[in-house]
């Protein structure tokens, strides 16, 4: 039980690093820095930081805001970071 729990833990770690990912490659899409995404999206730019970097875990409403201010549906981000985040099996042999 508790292996399980701790692969859950890792997994969920891999995929906000994946997520933070995918706000950056927008952010520097529309060619915005840290401070100004932050003051768009209403969080501090520290925050910004650490979601980039797949620290927190972001909630709902603020994962909102960030899609607002990257002016793109939450669910593209979301669709592009479990993209990412998806694991090829491996061959057996």
């Amino acid at each position: 039980m508790m292996v399980l729990k701790k692969k859950r833990i890792l997994g969920m770690k891999k995929l906000e690093k994946k997520f933070g990912l995918v706000i950056r490659k927008k952010r520097h899409a529309l060619g915005l820095s840290q401070e100004a995404f932050a003051e768009k999206a209403e969080i501090h730019r520290t925050y910004v930081s650490d979601i980039e970097l797949g620290k927190v875990n972001v909630g709902i409403g603020v994962a909102e805001k960030i899609a607002e201010a990257l002016e793109t549906p939450l669910s593209y981000l979301i669709r592009e970071a479990e993209a990412e985040y998806k694991v090829t099996p491996k061959s057996k042999k």
